[in-house]
């Protein structure tokens, strides 16, 4: 396998390989792709994956063949600490020792406005304020702002989407923060790697709004691994396919019968056509 990821580099072609879990498959294409050197992008199917392709298996490679090259981990912007979203929350519920009072019970009691943020929601719950001050602490101390670093807040937990940025919140180079901003970093350093550990997700997000405003959403590169291709389909089927519910399908059969009889009322049996087409319809519940 690793000759024919070789060959396929070199050549300038492409190959689809498939082999058994715990045969080796990440070393036999990380081992060839290193080798032939140019700028490769490695995607993975999930981001646990991609977390350890980029923090264990590709030191390791390097190491063992005892090569230099400039690494990058890249992942969507809401997996990056937004450091003025997370400011602006952080003010608007209160300095730290207004987060709860203490009232004699081993409770405390909530002061006014305390867990209250003026333009980002509610902080209805003492857990939610305990992972506000650590994601604080977090952005203060990480060079990195991923927010898969900070273990000791869950990946669902409630404050995630009010300390993270989307791309319609999102001010770009408005941002008081910008010259901090961890995705903008992050991206930056992907332009200048060598071998760049992305996901699907984020593929696939870039080949959807390549056209849009920000054109350097991944870096150009000689060579593309797509780790995990077996779960590329549904991912690609998230950004670029269409869903219709049963609903609208009937809804386009009424509008059919209507626009037939209404335009071209000898064309064709209407009534008759669009009643076998909304009962096969109703036969796909």
């Amino acid at each position: 396998m690793a000759a024919a990821v070789y060959e396929a580099i070199e050549s300038g072609g492409t190959l689809i390989a498939e082999a058994g879990t715990g045969t080796g498959k990440t070393f036999a294409y990380l081992v060839p792709a290193l080798i032939a050197g140019g700028k490769v992008l490695i995607s993975s199917g999930t981001k646990p994956l991609q977390d350890q392709l980029f923090r264990k298996d590709l030191p390791a490679v390097l190491g063992a063949l005892r090569l230099n090259a400039v690494t990058a981990l890249l992942k969507g912007r809401s997996n990056y600490v937004c450091l003025h979203r997370m400011a602006r929350l952080a003010m608007s519920a209160g300095p730290p020792q207004d987060y709860r009072v203490p009232n004699g019970t081993g409770q405390g009691v909530q002061r006014p406005g305390a867990y209250t943020s003026q333009s980002e929601g509610l902080l209805p719950t003492r857990e939610d304020v305990v992972h506000l001050r650590s994601v604080v602490r977090f952005a203060s101390m990480t060079s990195t702002g991923d927010c898969a670093e900070l273990a000791s807040v869950p990946e669902n937990a409630a404050i995630w989407p009010l300390v993270t940025s989307t791309r319609d919140n999102c001010l770009g180079a408005e941002c008081p923060r910008f010259a901090e901003c961890f995705v903008y970093k992050a991206r930056r350093e992907a332009q200048a790697a060598d071998i760049v550990v992305v996901n699907h997700h984020l593929f696939m997000a870039d080949l959807a709004f390549r056209d849009d405003a920000i054109r350097d959403f991944l870096p150009t590169v000689d060579t593309v691994i797509l780790d995990e291709a077996h779960q590329l389909p549904s991912v690609a089927a998230d950004f670029f396919g269409t869903s219709l519910s049963l609903a609208q399908l009937l809804e386009a059969g009424r509008d059919a019968r209507a626009l037939g009889l209404a335009r071209a009322p000898d064309g064709a049996s209407w009534i008759t056509l669009t009643s076998q087409f909304e009962r096969a319809v109703r036969d796909l519940r």
